[in-house]
């Protein structure tokens, strides 16, 4: 690889300054909006005269987010569990057992992913009704599950072809050991950074659906956030801060898991899919 030359490296770092800027601007903007005090009319480049946090106890109430919160993060829970267990097992055979049936479907797996989401829209709305799954958690979270899975096996199976030497499989067996020993003993635990990978790329998504939720679930005791949100923005469209603050609120708990995981995400992507 041939060496970047100064010029270039300053080039490289003000683009990359340039493009941090643009992205921090917005969340200065909310945050600076959402601790200002009722009737702090400033200027949204201006620092909040008196912090307050009235703000975020007014959204929590008037827009129900605490149940919004609950909703949300039950579905995204049990949708992301559901991937990474199915994806995961779903991966293994594919990137270990390379015949025409595995290839077939695997293949099969990548042109899903081609497929946009809003295409089976129709279809999926009707079928919903008549199983009456209609202003159900459940719904949602089977409607990511197949939304995801194709992406999970996709990220999976590359990871396990780059990364996990065959050879310790087949020590494994040379000792007795089963398919499924072998895999939640073994390849499962080496699975970790593609797993975070997964995890924050789905539950991200997940978590802002928005698309879906607004058909699925529009009773008021099964929304999630974004919904919420979305009728509370309405309400409010005069009342900046309070917007910011919701906004806020909901932004913080994929900003964590991000925070928290963004380790095992940058080595599951450069040692998986990009590999």
């Amino acid at each position: 690889m041939k060496t970047i030359s100064r010029k270039q490296r300053i080039v490289l770092n003000t683009l990359a300054a340039l493009i941090s800027i643009l992205h921090i601007i917005p969340l200065y903007i909310l945050i600076t909006t959402a601790f200002k005090a009722p009737g702090d009319f400033s200027s949204m480049w201006a620092l909040p005269e008196q912090i307050s946090f009235e703000n975020f106890v007014t959204a929590w109430e008037r827009a129900d987010l605490g149940l919004a919160l609950f909703n949300s993060a039950t579905i995204t829970f049990f949708a992301a569990v559901l991937l990474i267990v199915c994806g995961s097992l779903a991966a293994y055979p594919l990137a270990r057992r390379q015949t025409k049936l595995n290839k077939f479907v695997y293949i099969f797996f990548i042109a899903i992913m081609i497929v946009p989401p809003l295409t089976v829209l129709v279809p999926l709305y009707q079928m919903v009704v008549d199983w009456g799954l209609m202003n159900t958690r459940s719904v949602a979270v089977f409607n990511n599950v197949a939304a995801f899975l194709s992406m999970t096996i996709f990220l999976y199976a590359g990871f396990i072809r780059a990364t996990i030497p065959k050879e310790l499989e087949e020590a494994a067996k040379i000792d007795g050991a089963g398919t499924l020993t072998i895999f939640f003993k073994i390849v499962f635990p080496l699975l970790k950074p593609i797993t975070a990978t997964v995890l924050i790329i789905s539950c991200v998504y997940i978590w802002n659906d928005f698309q879906f939720a607004i058909f699925f679930l529009q009773d008021s005791s099964v929304q999630t956030l974004t919904v919420a949100l979305n009728s509370f923005f309405g309400e409010n469209t005069s009342n900046l801060s309070l917007v910011a603050a919701a906004s806020l609120i909901a932004l913080l708990p994929m900003t964590i898991l991000f925070l928290v995981l963004q380790r095992f995400f940058i080595e599951g992507l450069s040692q998986g899919s990009i590999k």
